[in-house]
């Protein structure tokens, strides 16, 4: 993530403010706030302010997924051009859910904040929230879920990068 540090302070940080990059960069599939808050302190930026931005930013999109991302992940899934990587990511989506419902039962509120918040590739509030609409857990719940996860992965992802970034200076 140091390198997409460099590159920012390289490319955009002469017009965009890092606040605004990192607010950008946490509402990415599969990077989120897990690669956010690496690169906030890699950018030497406040702890707590850039930990807030990563999650808001990280929560941004889940409305969205939960609303459409199915219905888009089903509509693309028939295309020829598009159609496999849509099939992929709606498999992913479904095989998370079936995994999560098969494990918590009747806890799925706390498997799902779980599978959010534990800061591991394909885990993170877009793949979560997927499965939380493939599953119909019902939209409150699930943001609530999620929000609850992202709480906890950007709790786990800034004492991680504030120890490594510790060790390498």
């Amino acid at each position: 993530m140091e390198s997409l540090a460099i590159w920012y302070q390289e490319t955009l940080g002469s017009f965009m403010p890092r606040e605004v990059f990192i607010f950008l960069v946490s509402m990415v599939p599969l990077i989120e706030l897990r690669g956010a808050i690496p690169i906030a302190v890699a950018l030497d930026m406040p702890k707590i302010s850039s930990y807030i931005i990563c999650i808001i930013g990280n929560m941004v999109p889940v409305p969205f997924i939960y609303l459409f991302a199915r219905k888009v992940l089903e509509w693309g899934a028939e295309k020829p051009v598009i159609g496999p990587a849509f099939n992929f990511f709606l498999k992913k989506g479904e095989k998370g859910g079936e995994k999560l419902q098969a494990k918590a039962g009747q806890g799925l509120f706390v498997a799902l904040m779980l599978f959010v918040g534990i800061p591991l590739p394909g885990t993170g509030a877009w793949t979560g929230t997927l499965a939380a609409s493939i599953l119909n857990m019902g939209f409150k719940k699930s943001a609530a879920a999620a929000m609850a996860g992202v709480i906890i992965a950007g709790v786990i992802m800034l004492v991680l990068s504030m120890g490594v970034v510790g060790v390498i200076s």
